[in-house]
């Protein structure tokens, strides 16, 4: 019997689907015919506790039972955790998941930022804090994405004078797409760490060693442009610099370990609503949730080494010193203090911005990106935006724009792109200027930094943000 038929008949996805695969092949080879055996699968949906001990079909049976007591333990809220928005025009279905995600059992309070979109489970730009668990989705696919910007010690000149110098020291010292590597292996204490901890990250350790410091696909970029502190700030005088800004995150490794404890979760809360099904978590007091904030750290740590090697191995290959380093990364867990609790605040697409952190918040490859200071707002949980935030999908941009739309508006802002997708064109995202002003009470802004030599993975490439 196949899988579809099977959900059919009432079995659930997961374990009970596989366990039912495996008692109709074990039937088969009984001799039972597909009538006989259809008719037993039924009988097993509707009265699991009569098979329990039955040679073929018992396994399944104690899934179903399994299933069952796990939905009967499901009790919807009374009212959902309170949460707050900030901005306006957000898609009806991201607001849904925002109000799907406070009604976890496990919620405590919420916010949405004004970059918020739809994603998986939690939109992107949600920010949730729960009571002693970690939820996987609500971390994100790209586990600690993370921002850098770096000023480098060279004159503004050399965007247009040593172009291409720029551009050589991009193409050389990191990697675009989906699978990229480095064939000479970048060397990190990172990697010497304890990878063992996690099946899954002990199996992706070497994956991860070969994509050390390289960028990924989807809306990751590197470039170089202006950044401009209209006072004195950070050691820098006022006045306009050449800074190199970079956007990815624990690459193939960081989403395999979020799909494999995403799975882990739904099976342990196997009776949750559909709506509910991708925000399944994990409790900090069982070994499948420790085992995963350890990986999310760790990947954590890999990510920002990620960020490390690219701007260190820049500045090398263009001979330049490093004036200053600034770098946050969003889609992560902190374990922090809020209405006088501890709780596990979820932060996916959204930048820490608790009182005086710093954090980079951009547009796109056209748009004005922001470092700014966190204001401390504790209603937002200490958060801000990630981002300008996409206001279409990814097809709808490909069927919206062309090239020679995109070449005319590049013309227009002064920006020579490398490489990228159709699909990031900037017209695909939010006013980054109205975001700002949507959350001006979370952050200030402390200088504006404008793209003008820009790589991203190439068009065609699959986005994995």
């Amino acid at each position: 019997m196949k899988k579809r038929e099977l959900m059919n008949l009432g079995i659930p996805k997961g374990e009970p689907i596989r366990l039912a695969m495996k008692a109709a092949s074990d039937a088969a080879h009984t001799g039972m015919d597909k009538k006989t055996m259809r008719d037993a699968m039924k009988d097993v949906v509707r009265n699991p506790d009569e098979y329990t001990s039955d040679p073929v079909f018992g396994q399944l049976a104690r899934s179903l039972n399994v299933v069952e007591e796990a939905r009967s333990r499901y009790t919807p809220r009374e009212a959902p955790a309170p949460w707050r928005q900030w901005g306006t025009g957000f898609e009806p279905d991201a607001l849904q998941q925002m109000v799907n995600a406070c009604n976890l059992p496990v919620s405590v309070r919420g916010a949405l930022m004004p970059d918020a979109h739809v994603g998986y489970g939690l939109p992107i730009g949600g920010v949730l804090a729960v009571d002693n668990a970690v939820i996987p989705y609500a971390v994100g696919v790209d586990i600690a994405c993370r921002m850098k910007m770096t000023v480098l010690d060279l004159p503004l000149s050399a965007l247009t004078g040593q172009q291409d110098r720029l551009r050589k020291a991009l193409e050389e010292e990191t990697r675009f797409g989906i699978g990229a590597e480095f064939r000479k292996r970048r060397e990190h204490r990172v990697i010497d760490e304890d990878w063992t901890f996690s099946p899954v990250v002990a199996s992706f350790r070497d994956k991860a060693w070969a994509q050390l410091g390289t960028s990924g696909s989807g809306n990751h970029f590197a470039e170089f442009g202006t950044l401009t502190f209209e006072r004195d700030d950070l050691g820098m005088k006022a006045g306009t610099y050449l800074a190199l800004l970079s956007h990815s995150g624990s690459r193939g490794t960081g989403n395999e370990v979020a799909r494999y404890y995403s799975q882990v979760a739904m099976k342990k809360h196997v009776g949750l609503p559909k709506e509910l099904t991708h925000l399944a978590w994990l409790g900090l007091d069982t070994h499948e949730g420790q085992e995963y904030w350890l990986a999310m750290e760790l990947m954590g740590r890999y990510a920002a080494a990620n960020h490390e090697i690219i701007h260190r191995y820049v500045a090398r290959n263009l001979g330049v010193d490093v004036l200053l380093d600034i770098e946050n990364h969003h889609n992560f867990a902190w374990k922090e203090e809020h209405d006088g609790r501890e709780v596990i605040v979820h932060r996916k697409g959204a930048t820490p911005a608790g009182k005086g952190d710093l954090g980079i918040i951009p547009g796109s490859m056209a748009t004005p990106g922001f470092l700014v200071r966190g204001r401390g707002v504790e209603a937002s949980l200490n958060s801000a935006s990630h981002g300008a935030g996409r206001k279409m999908s990814r097809k709808a941009a490909t069927q919206q724009f062309t090239w020679h739309d995109l070449k005319k508006l590049l013309a227009e802002r002064g920006v020579t792109l490398i490489s990228a997708g159709i699909d990031e064109v900037p017209m695909a995202y939010k006013n980054i200027e109205t975001v700002m002003d949507a959350q001006s009470d979370l952050v200030e802004i402390i200088a504006r930094f404008d793209p003008k030599l820009v790589k991203m993975s190439p068009a065609g490439e699959r986005p994995e943000d």
